[in-house]
């Protein structure tokens, strides 16, 4: 039977990420194995999976270059990432690596997009940094980060492909066109690690809105448990679709969410409310006339 290519399997991971890379990275590769095994085609992980210490700082320890751009013969993270996708023969969204920034201790919060042959297609870095305290949490994660600057949307089997990282779904213009020229995107990757506070009160309504306002698939892939730093992440992965109906979703722990992108049901869901279609551009220079 040919396989339907208005469809794809997709699948999100997620994890309860230590501080032992080896560990994490072990871990990363059995279940990408397993999503494979399942049918995804294209498989996301969560933000900072290959990592998370006492200390946000100890990622610089971590660090590695960028080896296509700098020409490094291996890296640990990168080379296991691309291992993953060849051996399993999926689309693999990297999550997030730390990658040496031009700023002395810091890194660039890079997420990495291999094909099923095991090359890298794309890098895109966290544009939106983290900053969070309520008296007993505190996180600031330009203290050690330094923030990208572009966008980046990329084709995959589940169809135009937007990329982003956690923080990075309070901002709804991030995602929308900026001109009418603009392409939407079909499906928006979400990997992250909201801490429970704020994951308890605000993920899945932001999930859902962006897939709602942007008409598109959302494949979210978060941390879910606590930690052996004693910090604890929301989780409840999940898949929405068009509509903001959510597909699949998990709580806590070890998991994998699977579902389906169908490019039929999003071209439909746009054909009868053709929202995308109706928004405005340049309403500030209108309003000032």
């Amino acid at each position: 039977m040919s396989k339907d290519a208005s469809r794809c399997k997709v699948a999100a991971i997620q994890m309860v990420s230590t501080d032992s890379v080896k560990t994490n990275l072990t871990t990363m590769s059995a279940q990408v194995k397993l999503a494979a095994s399942k049918g995804a085609e294209l498989v996301v992980l969560p933000e900072y999976f290959s990592f998370i210490g006492q200390s946000e700082e100890e990622k610089v320890k971590w660090a590695e270059v960028d080896n296509y751009e700098l020409g490094a013969k291996e890296q640990s993270i990168q080379t296991v990432l691309s291992d993953a996708a060849k051996e399993n023969k999926v689309w693999l969204i990297g999550g997030t690596c730390p990658i040496f920034a031009k700023s002395k201790n810091k890194v660039c919060n890079a997420m990495f997009v291999f094909d099923q042959m095991g090359n890298r297609i794309a890098r895109y870095d966290k544009i939106h940094l983290f900053k969070y305290k309520n008296g007993v949490e505190n996180y600031d994660e330009s203290a050690f980060c330094e923030a990208g600057n572009q966008p980046l949307m990329v084709d995959t089997p589940a169809g135009k492909t937007f990329l982003s990282v956690c923080y990075d779904l309070r901002f709804p213009e991030f995602y929308r066109r900026r001109c009418p020229e603009d392409v939407s995107p079909d499906v928006i990757i979400v990997s992250a690690a909201f801490t429970r506070t704020t994951g308890k009160a605000h993920w899945e309504v932001l999930l859902r809105a962006r897939a709602i306002e942007n008409q598109a698939y959302v494949i979210a892939s978060a941390q879910g448990g606590e930690h052996n730093s004693g910090r604890e992440t929301w989780g409840h992965s999940m898949i929405i679709d068009p509509w903001g109906d959510i597909i699949a979703e998990c709580e806590f722990g070890k998991n994998i969410v699977l579902g389906e992108v169908d490019m039929k049901k999003l071209q439909s869901i746009r054909d009868n409310l053709p929202a995308l279609q109706h928004q405005e551009f340049n309403l500030r220079k209108r309003l000032s006339c």
